[in-house]
């Protein structure tokens, strides 16, 4: 009995000791266990919001289908925005176009678009815009930085197709670095008085990954088997590719933080074991088993496991919302449910670690390090 608790009693003198005491080894057990369980923390909690702030930074860039009238007619169905909307989800945004080529009062030959400036805003916020027209301002004009040039007076945009004249107010420029930079965009509703030209194209933004746009592609091309449904390969692919890298991307460098704080772990539990042979050895003397020793030494690295997930999940929660706010504009809250996976995570490290350490401590001979050999 006595021996019982002499063990015991040295068992929690040489934790404390190890704990307290060698503080430099301990700290910096810490330290790593710490930095494992905050990388984990921040990349767990933004991986958790990755797909939907990656698929809502992509649905800036444009439309990732594209629905054209066929050919030789004269435009789309006049239900054909509704039954699109309908198809394709009430996540989805969807914006109808009608072309026409006018004259300018500088006698240049533009494209002039019709559309709807609100479902045009939302479905293109990447463009440059300097001042976005009104929905209730029936009267504007967007022009392209190009097609600006073609204008006399910004102010009066005079316009002429098939004999018909209108006269508008320029309200903003726009440049995109591309097709839309020589047209010229107003409301649909002056468009279809002005030159009774029907819609013709319909572009759509799929939220989602390539999954949802094809399962879309599918609903549209039923919904209007007689038009050409499309998708924009280009960004469907390319959010794909960026969507599959970034995972991949966050899961190795979770693994290569693990197996970096596993080195540092043991090659400091290690340190600590050759340090306290002799404590090890007297305490096997007393009368401690090899299930004792080991099991002190384990809870030793547990204990630092714990005390890292503590601390790491603070650090790493805040900087998941940092990087999140900083890229996205939209912060990741703390989750709670990435806790088990970084404990676990730090666990294994530990365990992993304590392997080589656990081998010295069977290996101890006490008669022999306590006579000094």
């Amino acid at each position: 009995m006595k021996t019982t608790v002499k063990t015991h009693l040295t068992f929690t003198t040489m934790l404390r000791r190890s704990l307290i005491h060698r503080r430099g080894r301990s700290f910096s057990a810490l330290v790593a266990m710490t930095v494992s369980a905050a990388v984990a923390t921040a990349l767990l909690t933004l991986y958790a919001d990755l797909d939907a702030k990656l698929h809502k930074e992509f649905r800036s860039f444009g439309a990732n289908i594209v629905v054209t009238a066929p050919t030789g007619s004269k435009g789309l169905p006049e239900d054909a925005l509704a039954r699109i909307k309908t198809a394709a989800g009430p996540d989805a945004i969807a914006a109808e176009f009608a072309y026409a080529v006018a004259t300018t009062d500088r006698g240049t030959s533009v494209v002039v678009a019709g559309t709807d400036f609100d479902a045009l805003r939302r479905l293109n916020a990447s463009w440059q815009v300097d001042a976005w027209p009104t929905a209730a301002d029936t009267n504007a004009a967007l022009l392209g930085q190009r097609a600006a040039n073609f204008i006399a007076d910004e102010r009066a945009v005079k316009l002429t197709f098939a004999g018909k004249d209108i006269t508008l107010r320029g309200t903003g420029r726009l440049k995109t670095g591309g097709d839309e930079d020589s047209r010229i965009y107003i409301p649909t509703s002056a468009f279809h008085a002005w030159t009774d030209v029907a819609p013709t194209v319909i572009e759509l933004q799929i939220p989602g990954g390539a999954v949802n746009v094809e399962s879309a592609l599918t609903r549209l091309q039923h919904e209007l088997p007689d038009a050409k449904v499309e998708p924009v390969r280009q960004l469907v692919e390319g959010e794909s590719r960026i969507v599959d890298k970034t995972h991949a991307l966050m899961y190795g460098a979770v693994l290569l933080i693990a197996l970096t704080v596993a080195v540092s772990v043991l090659a400091t539990l290690s340190a600590s074991v050759l340090e306290r042979r002799r404590d090890f050895a007297l305490m096997k003397a007393l009368g401690g088993s090899q299930t004792q020793l080991m099991g002190m030494f384990l809870l030793e690295a547990l204990v630092l496991a714990l005390a890292g997930v503590a601390v790491g999940f603070v650090i790493g929660s805040a900087a998941a919302w940092i990087i999140s706010q900083v890229n996205f504009h939209t912060a990741s809250q703390p989750r709670i449910g990435v806790l088990p996976l970084v404990l676990l995570l730090n666990v294994l490290i530990a365990a992993m670690a304590a392997l080589f350490p656990v081998r010295v401590l069977r290996g101890l001979q006490p008669a022999a390090l306590l006579k000094g050999e």
